[in-house]
């Protein structure tokens, strides 16, 4: 039976192979053994599957995000605590998530922007965050824009391992991740 999630995890999957740009509804049809006059009975457009994916893993960082913060820890544990969470999403959905990071720019305005600033959002509670842990001295001072940046960038290619099966070790990223923060 032929649900609106297996059709988002099959676009997801198109879109990760193709590239949003490349890929059609025809290409998605096909995958799904649908007519594409069947498959626009359940979706209105490609712009709507690529709201999906990139909105619901926005959610799902920021949900990671608030969970983080609301734990009675020190800063440098939460760091620590969202690392980990950020790693397990990026490796446990490999299609979604290259959708999310590599994707994204192809949504249209007015939706861009509020994906942008729901970005934002995550990267401003990030650096809050990091800033803490240096005030309270668990982490060397350095330019907290820098550190975040850093850390991200070092996060994005995650997703690109995991959908070759090639998933790195956790503790070990972590791990090296707080070497540089301590050092």
């Amino acid at each position: 039976m032929l649900t609106k999630d297996k059709i988002y995890v099959e676009a997801a999957r198109l879109f990760q192979e193709k590239g949003y740009a490349a890929a059609s509804m025809r290409d998605l049809a096909e995958r799904l053994q649908l007519r594409p006059s069947s498959l626009y009975s359940h979706i209105r457009s490609k712009e709507d599957l690529l709201e999906k994916i990139c909105f619901d893993n926005a959610h799902r960082y920021l949900q990671v995000m608030e969970d983080c913060l609301q734990r009675p820890v020190s800063a440098a544990q939460k760091v620590e605590q969202l690392l980990r969470r950020h790693i397990r999403i990026a490796l446990e959905d490999p299609t979604s998530i290259t959708v999310f990071n590599d994707e994204w720019r192809h949504l249209p305005q007015p939706l861009l922007e509020r994906f942008l600033s729901l970005r934002r959002q995550y990267e401003k509670s990030f650096k809050q965050l990091l800033e803490e842990a240096m005030q309270e001295g668990a982490f060397k001072a350095r330019p907290p824009q820098l550190v975040l940046n850093t850390l991200l960038s070092s996060l994005l290619w995650l997703h690109r391992l995991a959908a070759k099966d090639e998933k790195p070790d956790e503790d070990v990223l972590v791990g090296l991740l707080f070497e540089g923060l301590e050092g």
